[in-house]
C-alpha cells in the first residue's frame, strides 16, 4: 500500500502546528513558576504581560497563524464571503494586538533585568543562608538555594539581586541572562517586520500584484528577517535554552509552509491567467 506524498506532507505540517499549539503549555509551565518569585503576593493583572509575555505571545502566534493557513490554502476563493472575511480579519488584528503587547512585555522584562542592584554585604551565595533565596540559572529559571547546592553556583564575589525578589546572580550570569532577553526582543520584533511583509503579500496576492519589484522586495526583505530569525534560534540552542530553540526551530518550518502556501497560491493564479488568455 502506498501513501501520497500530499498526505504526507500535509500530515507534517499540522503535527508542526500541533507542536507550536503545546509550546504554549511548556512556556506557561516555565513562567508561572518564575512568577512565582517574582510577584510573590500575586500576578496583578497590570503584570501579567510581563510575567507571561512568552505564553501570551506563543497562543497568539499559534492562532495567527492559523489564520495564514486559513486564508492562504484551507479556504478557496468562493469561500470569502464579507463576513468570513471579516471574521478573518478581526481575529487576525485581535492576534496582532496581543503580539504587540507581548513584545512590549519582552521590552518590560529586559527593563526589569537591568533594575538589579548589587547585594551588599553577601559575598557568596552560601553567606544568604538559612533565609529563603533562590539563584537565577538563566532566563526565568531559578533554583533554590540549599546547604547541599549554594557552593557550586559561584565563587566568592558580588552578587546582583533582582528588584523585590529574594534572588540573586552573579556579573556572568546576569550578563548571560541579559543577553537571552535582548535576544527575546530582538527575535519578537523580527517576527512583527515578518507578518508585515506576509500580511503585504497576501493583499497583493488577493488582487492579482504580486510579481516583479513587490516580489523581488519581499524575498530580500523576507531573506534577511528569516536569516536573523536563524540566528537567534542558534544562539539559544548554542546557550542550552531548548525550549526556546525548539521554539523558534518549529516557527521557521511553520512559516515556511505559509510560504510555501503562498507560493502554490500565486502559481495557481499564474497558471488560471495563463488558460484565460488562450
Amino acid at each position: 500500500m502506498s501513501i501520497n506524498s500530499s498526505v504526507l506532507y500535509q500530515f507534517f505540517k499540522y503535527f508542526v502546528y500541533l507542536m507550536l499549539a503545546m509550546n504554549v503549555y511548556w512556556f506557561f509551565d516555565e513562567e508561572i513558576t518564575a512568577a512565582a518569585l517574582q510577584f510573590p503576593d500575586g500576578v496583578a493583572p497590570g503584570d501579567l504581560i510581563e510575567a507571561f509575555s512568552a505564553t501570551i505571545d506563543t497562543a497568539a502566534w499559534v492562532v495567527l497563524l492559523l489564520m495564514f493557513e486559513l486564508e492562504t490554502y484551507v479556504l478557496e476563493d468562493r469561500h470569502f464571503t464579507r463576513g468570513i472575511t471579516w471574521s478573518l480579519h478581526g481575529l487576525r488584528a485581535l492576534c496582532y494586538l496581543f503580539i504587540v503587547y507581548a513584545f512590549f512585555g519582552y521590552v518590560e522584562n529586559l527593563t526589569f533585568l537591568y533594575e538589579a542592584t548589587v547585594l551588599d554585604g553577601v559575598r557568596s551565595a552560601c553567606g544568604l543562608l538559612p533565609e529563603p533565596w533562590s539563584w537565577a540559572t538563566t532566563l526565568d529559571e531559578y533554583a533554590e538555594l540549599t546547604l547541599a547546592n549554594c557552593a557550586s553556583f559561584a565563587p566568592e564575589g558580588t552578587l546582583y539581586r533582582f528588584r523585590d525578589m529574594p534572588a540573586v546572580v552573579d556579573l556572568q550570569g546576569l550578563t548571560e541572562i541579559r543577553r537571552l532577553a535582548w535576544v527575546d526582543v530582538i527575535n519578537s520584533a523580527v517576527w512583527l517586520l515578518v507578518v508585515l511583509v506576509l500580511e503585504i503579500d497576501v493583499r497583493l496576492q488577493e488582487r492579482g500584484r504580486f510579481e516583479g519589484a513587490a516580489l523581488a522586495a519581499s524575498n530580500a526583505a523576507k531573506f534577511v528577517l528569516y536569516s536573523l530569525l536563524l540566528l537567534a534560534a542558534i544562539y539559544w540552542g548554542l546557550k542550552g535554552d531548548f525550549v526556546d530553540f525548539w521554539d523558534a526551530f518549529l516557527w521557521l518550518v511553520a512559516f515556511v509552509f505559509i510560504e510555501l502556501n503562498i507560493f502554490e497560491w500565486r502559481q495557481e493564479e499564474l497558471a488560471d491567467s495563463s488558460t484565460v488568455m488562450e
